[in-house]
């Protein structure tokens, strides 16, 4: 089987992620430092964020930086197997799902997680078209019964 035309176009996209979590990485880094909250802690403790506004963030933070990382793996996959006939929109769809989780960050670090719904929407259909066109790749490859 040969790679189709276009084909570029799907690591080109899939770096995105890449850079995306590096950046949420060193913004997590960021904000447990301005919170005081020291490793091997994965969020400040409940009374913490009730006192302070940077507790508050840090968690909003590190929960953005791993929802991406919850997301991320079937994203990776989905792009890589619906690339196989789709290339373009394949590639299109994985970087609408970076930008989306760039707006989803910047709202959930805001302290208020509310402004996270316009990137966690975007994030949820691209997630679905993704997981769904390479759904039905994987039925176009399987041989005639």
């Amino acid at each position: 089987m040969a790679l189709p035309e276009g084909y570029g176009y799907v690591p080109s996209s899939l770096i995105t992620i890449g850079w995306v979590l590096v950046w949420q990485s060193i913004m997590v880094g960021r904000y447990r430092k301005r919170a005081g909250v020291e490793f091997p802690q994965l969020y400040a403790e409940q009374a913490e964020v009730k006192d302070s506004a940077a507790a508050l963030r840090f968690n909003c933070m590190q929960r953005a930086h791993q929802n991406t990382l919850e997301t991320a793996p079937v994203v990776f996959v989905s792009t890589v197997m619906a690339g196989l006939k789709y290339p373009a929109l394949a590639a299109a769809i994985c970087v609408a799902y970076s930008f989306a989780r760039i707006a989803y960050t910047i709202g959930y670090k805001s302290g208020q997680p509310k402004r996270r719904v316009f990137g966690s929407i975007v994030s949820f259909f691209s997630v679905l078209g993704l997981l769904s066109t390479a759904t039905y790749v994987a039925y176009q490859l399987l041989p005639s019964c």
